[in-house]
């Protein structure tokens, strides 16, 4: 049996994982083998850590090179320059990704900055396709101190909407042109459309103020708490969307491709808190979880470092 160090779940270990060996990875016919450069942790993954299914390995962004092209001749070829969603097993030098959440990378974006497209950026692309247009309304976001909420506030003042940002690190946000409050009981609304990641309390103040006919996208619980929700003390009409990024039918490989398209033409400026070598995962992850970094974290492989 052949095989390679790979991060895998320890509950117990600092950050929640150990680099460990594992079986090498074996691609399907329809996945290439791609050659890990750099990789950007999330939040979402510190929580799957606590409570790890078992035969999980954690890691779904991933930069690099591809080692073997797909089997059934589709995807990029050996050698290309790729960016990928490869829902786990990414956090390793070496990962399997399926060639419809693969797409090729122009050198004008870097390996780093590709790293921290595919979960923030799909889920930014598919909360603006289900807000609908966003120029002139007012627009809450929540949380927003992290990779989807930089990318979000980019995207959403692009199109011409007015945007609060709820954060405790506001310098870029305000740079891309949000007014920035520490509290969502600190913003005044009413909003037309609010993108709610935290969960509990704040779910609970972003829904006291939106407009009539206002809608609150909820896509996130980072906080962990349960919301308590009055049904009389809403405002007319207010719609409450459950969002998952993965639900919403789109391309991921359709989805990259545009979002590659947004980087290379200066439209999209992911921000990026920490750049670090991937034998620091740990100490990443812990940064993650309390909440020192803003925007994404990404840690970068060696060539060196490969099976």
């Amino acid at each position: 049996m052949t095989v390679f160090r790979a991060f895998v779940p320890n509950p117990a270990a600092p950050g929640g994982v150990e680099l460990a060996e594992v079986e090498a990875p074996v691609a399907r016919d329809d996945q290439a083998l791609v050659a890990v450069e750099a990789y950007s942790i999330n939040r979402g993954e510190t929580f799957l850590l606590a409570k790890p299914r078992p035969g999980w390995r954690p890691g779904q962004d991933v930069a690099g090179r591809v080692r073997e092209p797909a089997a059934d001749g589709s995807g990029p070829p050996a050698g290309a320059r790729v960016v990928g969603h490869a829902w786990d097993g990414g956090w390793a030098p070496l990962v399997p990704v399926a060639t419809d959440a693969l797409v090729e990378l122009p050198e004008s974006v870097s390996t780093v900055a590709a790293a921290t497209l595919p979960l923030a950026g799909l889920t930014v692309l598919r909360l603006l396709r289900v807000s609908g247009s966003l120029a002139g309304r007012q627009v809450l976001v929540t949380g927003a101190s992290g990779g989807v909420g930089h990318l979000l506030v980019e995207l959403a003042a692009a199109q011409g909407a007015r945007i609060t940002a709820v954060s405790s690190r506001g310098e870029r946000l305000t740079a891309l042109g949000a007014d920035v409050v520490r509290r969502v009981e600190d913003a005044t609304g009413p909003f037309d459309v609010a993108f709610e990641s935290v969960g509990g309390p704040s779910l609970e103040a972003a829904l006291a103020r939106m407009a009539e006919h206002g809608t609150v996208i909820w896509f996130g619980g980072v906080s962990g708490e349960p919301a308590s929700i009055d049904f009389f003390s809403l405002p007319a009409g207010v719609t409450l969307r459950h969002f998952v990024y993965w639900r919403e039918g789109a391309s991921d490989a359709d989805d990259l491709s545009a979002l590659v398209r947004l980087a290379a033409g200066g439209h999209i400026h992911p921000e990026v808190g920490l750049v670090a070598d991937w034998h620091e995962t740990p100490d990443a992850l812990i940064a993650l979880s309390e909440r020192r970094l803003r925007g994404n974290a990404v840690l970068t492989i060696e060539r060196n470092d490969d099976v």
